[in-house]
C-alpha cells in the first residue's frame, strides 16, 4: 500500500467520478483507475461501486475513507514539519547530543528520515553549557541535555530519565545497590559536568559526608583502565552499560536509584508543530 493509492482513492471518494478525480490529480484517468484496483487488490476489499453510470463507496469503502484521510494528514503534517525545521538552512538539521544516547538517537533519527528523506541532519557533541549558547546563537535547532537546565529563554521539555549507575572496585559490589556512604574513602572521578558533579556532591552530603574529588573522568574507556589498574577510585554512568573490566570493576545501581533528567532543548523562535514531531520521534 502506498500514499500515492490512498491518495487516489480518497480523491475519487470525494468526486465519485474518476475523470474529475483526475482533473484534480493532474493525472490521466486510467492511471488512477489502475491505482485504486491496485490497492483494492492489495487490501482484499471492494472499496468503490463501479458503473457506466456512478461510482459509489461500498461499506467497506467509507471505513478506508476515514483511515486513509487519517494517514494522509499525518504524512502531510509531518513532511511540512519537517519542511519547517530545515528552512532557510538548505534541508539542515543540526542537533546537539550527550554520550550514551545511540539508541535513542538512532529511533529518532530514522523517525524523521522515513518522514522526509531529504533533510540532512547533523549532530554536534559538547557540553550542556555549549549546546546552550549555541542554541541561543542559532547554530543549533535543538538539543539534548542531562540534568535539571536553567535557562528561561529556551523550551526545555524532560523525555525522559536515566538512571545513575555506579563505577567502583568489585570489593564494593552490592547486587541490592551501593550506598553512597559506604563510598566516603573513595575519590569521586566524574566527567566534566557541572550538574553531575553539583547533584552527586549534594547527595553525598545528604550521606553525611563531603566526596573527595578526583581527577576528572572525561574518557569513560581511559578512566576505566586507570581504575582497574591504578588507585582505587569510583565514577558515574548515565544509564546501566558499561565496559568494566571484568573481576577488577563492577557496575551497578545506587541504594536507593539516582536518577538525572534527559531534556529536549529548543531554540527560540521553533513552531509548536517543529516541537511536536521532535518529541514524538525522540521521546
Amino acid at each position: 500500500m502506498e500514499l500515492r493509492q490512498l491518495r487516489y482513492f480518497v480523491t475519487v471518494a470525494e468526486e465519485l467520478h474518476f475523470g474529475r478525480a483526475a482533473e484534480r490529480l493532474n493525472i490521466v484517468q486510467p492511471a488512477v483507475s489502475q491505482q485504486v484496483a491496485r490497492l483494492e487488490r492489495e487490501l482484499g476489499l471492494k472499496l468503490l461501486d463501479r458503473s457506466s453510470r456512478h461510482v459509489r463507496l461500498t461499506g467497506d469503502g467509507e471505513r478506508m475513507l476515514r483511515e486513509a484521510r487519517t494517514i494522509l494528514a499525518a504524512a502531510d503534517h509531518a513532511t511540512g514539519v519537517a519542511a519547517e525545521l530545515a528552512s532557510g538552512r538548505a534541508g539542515v538539521l543540526r542537533i546537539g547530543t550527550a554520550p550514551g544516547l545511540r539508541d535513542r538517537l538512532e529511533r529518532g533519527l530514522a523517525a524523521l528520515r522515513a518522514s522526509t528523506p531529504d533533510l540532512e541532519i547533523k549532530l554536534s557533541s559538547g557540553t550542556a553549557a555549549d549546546h546552550l549558547d549555541a542554541l541561543r546563537s542559532g547554530d543549533l535547532d535543538a538539543a539534548f541535555v542531562r540534568g535539571e537546565v536553567a535557562a528561561a529563554d529556551l523550551r526545555v521539555i524532560e523525555l525522559w530519565q536515566d538512571p545513575l549507575s555506579v563505577l567502583v572496585p568489585s570489593e564494593y559490589r552490592a547486587d541490592d545497590g551501593v550506598k553512597l556512604v559506604d563510598l566516603a574513602g573513595l575519590p569521586m572521578r566524574l566527567p566534566a559536568d557541572p550538574w553531575l558533579r553539583e547533584f552527586l556532591t549534594a547527595a553525598c552530603r545528604d550521606a553525611g559526608f563531603e566526596p573527595v574529588l578526583g581527577r576528572p573522568a572525561d574518557d569513560l574507556e581511559a578512566t576505566i583502565v586507570e581504575m582497574s589498574t591504578g588507585s582505587p577510585a569510583w565514577s558515574v554512568v548515565y544509564g546501566t552499560s558499561c565496559g568494566s573490566a571484568e573481576g577488577v570493576l563492577w557496575m551497578g545501581p545506587f541504594a536507593p536509584p539516582l536518577r538525572a533528567p534527559g531534556n529536549l532543548v529548543i531554540a527560540p523562535g521553533r513552531p509548536a508543530a517543529c516541537v511536536d514531531v521532535l518529541v514524538s520521534a525522540f521521546g
